[in-house]
C-alpha cells in the first residue's frame, strides 16, 4: 500500500480535511448562540437537580425528628413544652449509660399539694442542712435542705442512695453517695463517694456508722 500523501503531478492530492477544521477558522454567530443555549440548559437542569435533592433532605429530616402540630403540649403551669412526636426516630437519649439512683421511698399517695401548703405524710423524718464543702455539687450545696430517715437494716440501703455516716478518717458527719455495697469477712460494707470528687472515700463503712438516708431534697 502507498502513503496517500505521495502522489505525482497527474494525480494531485485530495484534501480530506472537513470544512472549518482549520485552527484559524472562526465560529459563526449562529454557533455561539447554540453554544450559549446548551450552557443555559445544562445550568437549568443542574439547578433543578440540586433543588430536588435539597427538598428531599429537608423532608427526610422533618419526618424523622420534626415537630408536628400535635407535638406542642401545655404544662400544668401554662407554659408550652416541646415534645418530640416520635422518640424512636429522634431520641436525644441514645448513648446514655444508666446509673444507680436512690431508692424511691416516698409513695405518691403520701404527697399532698395544696394552694397554701405541702403535706408529706411520713413518720420519723428528720431535717438536715449542709456545709459548703462542694463535694456533692451540683446535687447538694450550701443552703439546700434535706429530709432524712434512719435506716433500720442494711437492706434499707442500696447503691445510689445518699446517706450520712461517721468516718474513721474525718471528724463530723459526711453525707455522700453509696457507690458500692459488698460483703467481706466482717459482714456487709459500703463504699461512699462525693459526686463532685474524683475518688471514693477511704475505708469500708459499716451499717453501724451510717446515721441517716436522704429521702428528699428541697432547694
Amino acid at each position: 500500500m502507498r502513503d496517500n500523501q505521495h502522489r505525482n503531478a497527474d494525480h494531485p492530492a485530495i484534501n480530506t480535511n472537513p470544512p472549518h477544521s482549520s485552527a484559524n477558522t472562526q465560529p459563526t454567530p449562529q454557533n455561539n448562540t447554540i453554544h450559549q443555549q446548551g450552557i443555559t440548559m445544562y445550568a437549568s437542569k443542574l439547578l433543578t437537580i440540586m433543588t430536588v435533592f435539597a427538598i428531599g433532605i429537608a423532608a427526610g429530616l422533618f419526618l424523622a425528628g420534626g415537630v408536628g402540630a400535635n407535638d406542642w403540649q401545655d404544662g400544668t403551669g401554662g407554659d408550652s413544652t416541646l415534645i418530640p412526636g416520635d422518640l424512636s426516630a429522634f431520641n436525644p437519649f441514645i448513648g446514655v449509660t444508666p446509673k444507680e439512683s436512690p431508692r424511691d421511698r416516698i409513695p405518691e399517695r403520701a404527697i399532698a399539694v395544696y394552694n397554701d401548703r405541702v403535706v408529706l405524710d411520713m413518720q420519723e423524718v428528720e431535717w438536715a442542712t449542709f456545709t459548703d464543702t462542694h463535694s456533692m455539687e451540683p446535687v447538694i450545696f450550701k443552703g439546700a435542705n434535706a429530709l432524712e430517715i434512719r435506716p433500720k437494716s442494711e437492706d434499707d440501703i442500696k447503691v445510689g442512695d445518699i446517706a450520712s455516716y461517721k468516718s474513721e478518717y474525718s471528724e463530723g458527719t459526711i453525707i455522700h453517695r453509696v457507690v458500692y455495697k459488698g460483703v467481706d469477712e466482717s459482714g456487709t460494707y459500703f463504699i461512699f463517694k462525693g459526686d463532685n470528687l474524683p475518688t471514693s472515700d477511704p475505708g469500708r463503712v459499716r451499717f453501724s456508722q451510717i446515721q441517716r438516708v436522704v429521702v428528699g431534697l428541697i432547694y
